[in-house]
């Protein structure tokens, strides 16, 4: 992944940018692989696990508005195409078994990551809409992590 910030590179920022940008990722990760290991964990666990879902969604993105309030700026994955030359020298052939090289344009994309300004007023109210809504999400899950455990007592 290539870090292009809008913002002049002598700034520190860009730097802590990138590491808090690279903890949510591994944040976002450790959940996704939770879901691959979600099939071997007891039925208790298979039961919280589900029931807690929406609240893992919900902290992933407080992370992600808490980290752009920090920075002052989110930011913002998308796709370009660079043009790189690969080798497309055609096969040897018994009319031509010494081919010239040739070398052909081949898009390919890659993924950067560009800083984007965000009004700091509406991302405080969504962090603050989050935050209420896992403070909700956690008294419904109490509750049926409790029904859970009854059960699927271990």
């Amino acid at each position: 992944m290539f870090f292009a910030p809008a913002f002049s590179a002598s700034q520190p920022r860009a730097f802590s940018a990138f590491q808090t940008r690279a903890r949510a990722i591994r944040r976002i990760a450790a959940i996704a692989g939770l879901g691959v290991l979600a099939a071997c964990g007891t039925p208790q666990e298979r039961c919280i696990r589900e029931v807690t879902r929406d609240m893992a969604v919900v902290d992933t993105l407080i992370v992600e508005v808490q980290g752009n309030l920090q920075r002052g700026f989110a930011l913002q994955d998308e796709t370009v195409y660079r043009t790189q030359f690969a080798d497309c020298t055609p096969a040897p052939t018994e009319a031509n078994p010494n081919p010239r090289a040739r070398r052909c344009p081949v898009q390919v994309p890659e993924t950067v990551t560009r800083a984007v300004a965000i009004d700091l007023t509406a991302e405080s109210a969504k962090l603050a809409s989050l935050q209420a809504k896992r403070a909700q999400q956690a008294s419904v899950a109490n509750t049926a992590i409790a029904q859970c455990r009854a059960l699927y007592p271990e």
